[in-house]
């Protein structure tokens, strides 16, 4: 009995271990993993990025091989430290610290050693390579930009974070990823999918050939390329208009949606941000809180919209019955008084303006007016405001637009939520919040909303979202940039603003943006800009803001420019629009003393004025 106990426990316990020896090396991935790391190199195979070519076809982005040297500490034996470090202009410390850092990731997983090594380094470094055990070079391409405008639109590529890395399992340490604008949005587009590619390693870790005769091996998909609805060289003029000047312009086609151009100033040269200088460069751009180069001011700046914003008042009043084109108000004293409210007002005493000439004079009183006649209608100032502020809501305002950009604002247009809060009685009425009238209250924009908001007046009523992308290769273009989004005033009352706006260019307060062949409608507007200055509400030079569109009758371009601390809209804003507008429909600008004008004034002393590092103000 006891012989035969021994034999089945020696029977047992070999099976025992047949079946974890069975489970480790066939069943178990992980030692085979384990093994694959030890005798096989795994690397990807990056399809090049995708090129961006702007409306015309301008070739904007496309790529130039540099060059990561790797590390795998676990291959890693003793060479001349000295030497790499003079090839690659490396401290000796930097170099420990990074053999350090990446030991500390993973001591057989590869990891960047040293990013973005030019060809010049790359080619000394490529014949020492036998001296650097461990070590190994891998190729990819960095964007090479053709242009040295538009960085806030194109964006830039970097490597990615540990968020990244978090968020998304197809990336790996060390890989790039579209950070900002365009390479952003379209990352997966313009990335394509990486391959993968296996070779066979002998023990003393050399390459003896591929694994397995390649047939894990996968191909990478190839990346698609973009063409953008921006006219680059619409956008190098821009930047040259806004030159010394802070400020946007942004410049939408009111047929589609597709944006002509956006332009952010002060700006960077795109290519400041590829290479070894990459991080350094974007460190300076990031520290620089007086110019924020890195702020797109088109997009993400939040503005008082001032007078622009009486043409949707105009529309709302017209819409609810509160007004008629003919109806009049007389400006008895050449300025507005309400609620201990002052507004001047440009028109002589006792001028009496209709809906026309209240919006080419720009007149304060007229449209104080019109916006209590909105909100206090049958005595019914709360539900009079929410109407007033759906009819806004139907323009984009408030919201994103759902551009195709990763960055923006959605402005503020209150509701009698918020004057509920300010005013816990419910004792406010049209006079008490009647800066709102004339785009001074609570009401905040973007340029790009002020831009749609021509280029849907433009269309009598409708618009088509804003967006970057024209076309995308072997790909197409949301359907919600075809889409018709109408708002809720009737066609019929676009007319009369609209003819209030061709007489803004032609006999009032923008008669300088005209151009001689082309009928252009517009509305200046010269917005009150305040800041906390050492904790005290202090009140700077006034923006200067133009929307506008033309030709009156046949829309080509809708547009809004914005000039930071530049007075009144007809002094920068009128101007610098109606040379985009002029060089858009001609091809050429042919006042040329009106651009020497606009490309060599300059309003640096005027910014030098503000001690606050917050130059970019709206009313607080």
């Amino acid at each position: 009995m006891r012989t035969h106990f021994f034999s089945f426990l020696i029977f047992s316990f070999g099976l025992i271990l047949i079946f974890r020896l069975f489970s480790l090396q066939i069943v178990s991935e992980e030692y085979n993993d384990l093994s694959l790391k030890n005798s096989v190199l795994k690397q990807h195979i990056y399809p090049e990025r995708g090129y961006v070519f702007d409306r015309h076809g301008n070739l904007l982005v496309s790529n130039q091989p540099m060059y990561d040297l790797m590390v795998v500490p676990a291959n890693v034996k003793t060479f001349d430290t000295l030497d790499l470090c003079n090839i690659l202009r490396l401290d000796s410390e930097d170099l420990k610290k990074r053999l350090l850092k990446a030991r500390k990731y993973s001591i057989r997983a590869p990891s960047v050693l040293l990013g973005q090594i030019s060809k010049q380094d790359y080619a000394v470094l490529q014949e020492k390579m036998w001296k650097f055990p461990g070590l190994y070079i891998k190729r990819k391409s960095v964007r090479a930009y053709q242009t040295d405008v538009a960085a806030n639109v194109l964006g830039y590529i970097s490597e990615v974070n540990y968020f990244d890395l978090e968020n998304d399992a197809y990336y790996q340490k060390g890989e790039l990823i579209g950070k900002q604008g365009i390479e952003k949005t379209y990352e997966n587009e313009l990335r394509g999918f990486k391959g993968v590619h296996y070779l066979q390693r002998d023990k003393f870790n050399r390459i003896i050939g591929p694994y397995k005769d390649g047939a894990l091996d996968t191909l990478p998909t190839p990346s698609q390329d973009i063409t953008l609805t921006i006219d680059i060289a619409l956008q190098e003029y821009g930047t040259q208009l806004l030159a010394n000047k802070r400020g946007g312009i942004i410049a939408i086609e009111p047929s589609t949606g597709e944006i002509l151009m956006s332009v952010s100033t002060p700006s960077y040269a795109p290519e400041i941000l590829v290479g070894r200088e990459r991080s350094a460069n974007f460190n300076e751009l990031k520290q620089d809180t007086l110019n924020r180069l890195l702020f797109d001011r088109s997009l993400q700046g939040q503005y008082a919209p001032g007078s622009p914003f009486k043409v949707l008042n105009a529309l709302v009043a017209l819409e609810e019955g509160v007004i008629q084109p003919n109806t009049k108000f007389t400006c008895y004293s050449g300025h507005y008084y309400a609620r201990n409210q002052f507004m001047a007002c440009m028109c002589k005493p006792g001028t009496v303006n209709n809906l026309n000439r209240g919006i080419h004079n720009s007149c304060n009183t007229y449209f104080s007016n019109v916006y209590r006649r909105i909100i206090d209608n049958d005595n019914n100032p709360q539900e009079n405001l929410n109407t007033w502020n759906k009819h806004l809501k139907s323009f984009g305002l408030g919201d994103f637009l759902g551009y195709d950009h990763p960055v923006g604002q959605a402005g503020y247009v209150p509701s009698s939520n918020f004057y509920n809060l300010w005013y816990p009685n419910q004792r406010w009425r049209g006079s008490t919040i009647v800066s709102n009238a004339i785009g001074q209250g609570e009401i905040l924009m973007t340029p790009i909303q002020l831009a749609n908001v021509a280029a849907t007046i433009a269309n009598r009523g409708f618009y088509y979202r804003p967006h970057f992308a024209k076309e995308i290769q072997n790909g197409s273009i949301d359907l919600r940039y075809k889409t018709k989004q109408y708002t809720s005033i009737s066609k019929e009352h676009f007319n009369p603003v609209v003819e209030g706006m061709a007489n803004v260019v032609k006999k009032g307060t923008a008669r300088i943006a005209a151009i001689p062949g082309f009928e252009v409608c517009g509305k200046t507007g010269t917005i009150e800009n305040f800041t906390k200055i050492n904790g005290v509400r202090t009140q700077l030079t006034d923006h200067s803001m133009f929307i506008a569109f033309a030709p009156k009758d046949d829309p080509k371009i809708a547009l809004a420019v914005i000039v930071e601390n530049g007075y009144w809209g007809g002094r920068w804003a009128a101007p610098i629009a109606s040379l985009v507008i002029e060089k858009y429909l001609k091809g050429e600008v042919k006042r040329k003393w009106l651009e020497r004008r606009m490309m060599k004034g300059s309003l640096v002393d005027e910014y030098a004025k503000v001690t606050s590092n917050k130059p970019f103000t709206i009313n607080e």
